[in-house]
């Protein structure tokens, strides 16, 4: 149990306080900065070994290559609900994926 919470916060520090501003407004339009993104994001995620690290820093650029470019398009349509939505979507499948691996990996 942990594990769990470790690895919860471990990712909002990972996937929040390190995104810097650029990062969240161009990960969407440039795959470099997303790669640059989770590599950043896999760092902390070492807590837990490189093998985990590395998947969860695959998974998170794949599932952010789509959410992304999703949350871009909602936003400059002004779809707030949905933006939100998949914002939710997003956190949810990271999140998942972490938790999956975690008990997978140990």
């Amino acid at each position: 149990m942990i594990d769990i919470i470790i690895v919860v916060w471990l990712h909002f520090f990972s996937d929040f306080i390190l995104q810097t501003d650029k990062v969240a407004k161009n990960k969407s339009s440039s795959n470099s900065i997303l790669l640059s993104h989770c590599t950043l994001y896999s760092i902390p995620m070492l807590w837990f070994g490189l093998e985990f690290a590395v998947l969860n820093g695959v998974a998170h650029f794949i599932v952010d290559y789509f959410t992304s470019r999703a949350t871009k398009q909602l936003y400059k349509d002004g779809e707030t609900h949905w933006f939100f939505v998949v914002i939710g979507f997003d956190q949810a499948v990271h999140l998942t994926t972490l938790i999956l691996t975690l008990e997978w990996l140990t």
